[in-house]
């Protein structure tokens, strides 16, 4: 694909976000286009931060990989040992493993498999989400879908339970876990958990279209993410994070991380441990896609080429996406 057929893409698509291509830290192709502020006319850049939504699951994965790497936690380790009384529909045979390979059958507060519309408002009190123990109440009361490894099943829910076990068994709070022991060895340094009522002047506003008009997006997600989203990121960074994490930079275990646990063919894809992978090679990827959010990163770890998406609307990052990142 040449630069010009990705122009043509964003001008057909009205695309507003950052497209970013490198080889082994060699830059072929970065471009940003659209509006990262709609109401002030602000453009977007190739710095812009940009919410990744599920993104955010694979740095959930490597800091619950950190913990287990340092004895505080065990793949093995059950949710119910650290639960407790808390969401008691969840099975007590239900692991660490199984749900960073979204295969636990816990029921999901937001659930993929039902219908509804990207502009639809699933959280409730969006402003009251600012701590892992603040999801509690959104995440009781859902029924088991299939027993523990049965098969696959995506599910936001159990990304954050994932976080609260992490808290729990740390000590430490579920924001400070990731910027410890991933954001801060990867070297991500303008990455991090932005509060979406308070959003600095260099990150993209997400936008919905709601009534005619595009709106923003901060009644549709928690104010302050936790686990399954909520962190702004940039292309630059995303790089970055990429080489570190196949260096070794974060967690010893990379090849147990993206070692293939369960097909998922509907996706044409494969998952690992908190990671997407391609269906047929070593290709890793991190996607999201929310309410004014969608991204798409893929790492080809033998040539080292990263191909990175970011996008402020949804679903504006699958079109670029699905022609250069297949």
């Amino acid at each position: 694909m040449t630069p010009g057929d990705i122009d043509k893409i964003a001008e057909e698509t009205g695309f507003s976000g950052v497209v970013w291509i490198d080889r082994a830290g060699q830059i072929e192709f970065a471009k940003a286009y659209g509006l990262a502020n709609r109401a002030y006319q602000v453009p977007n850049s190739v710095d812009t931060r940009f919410g990744i939504a599920s993104g955010s699951k694979g740095f959930t994965a490597l800091a619950v990989l950190s913990l287990v790497q340092d004895g505080v936690l065990e793949l093995s380790s059950t949710a119910r040992s650290l639960l407790g009384k808390d969401l008691p529909l969840i099975a007590d045979d239900v692991t660490v493993e199984h749900l960073l390979t979204h295969t636990s059958g816990i029921g999901d507060y937001l659930d993929e498999e039902a219908d509804g519309e990207i502009t639809d408002y699933f959280v409730g009190a969006a402003h009251e989400l600012t701590t892992t123990e603040a999801f509690l109440p959104l995440l009781d009361g859902h029924p088991t879908k299939y027993r523990a490894g049965e098969r696959f099943g995506y599910c936001n829910g159990g990304i954050v339970v994932l976080a609260l076990l992490a808290e729990r068994a740390s000590g430490v709070g579920y924001h400070d876990l990731v910027r410890d022991r991933v954001l801060r060895p990867a070297g991500m340094t303008r990455t991090d958990f932005l509060r979406s009522d308070e959003l600095p002047a260099d990150a993209a506003v997400g936008y919905l279209p709601l009534d005619g008009v595009d709106r923003s997006n901060v009644f549709h997600l928690p104010v302050l993410a936790t686990g399954d989203g909520g962190i702004h990121t940039t292309a630059p960074d995303i790089s970055t994070f990429w080489r570190a994490f196949f260096a070794g930079d974060i967690v010893d275990s990379v090849a147990e991380v993206v070692r293939p646990r369960r097909d998922v063919p509907e996706d044409s894809r494969r998952y690992g441990l908190g990671f997407w992978l391609h269906e047929s090679t070593d290709t890793a990827m991190l996607l999201g896609y929310d309410a004014g959010a969608s991204f798409k990163s893929t790492h080809d770890p033998h040539t080292g080429t990263t191909c990175t998406v970011l996008s402020n609307t949804s679903p504006g990052a699958w079109p670029i996406a699905r022609a250069f990142t297949a």
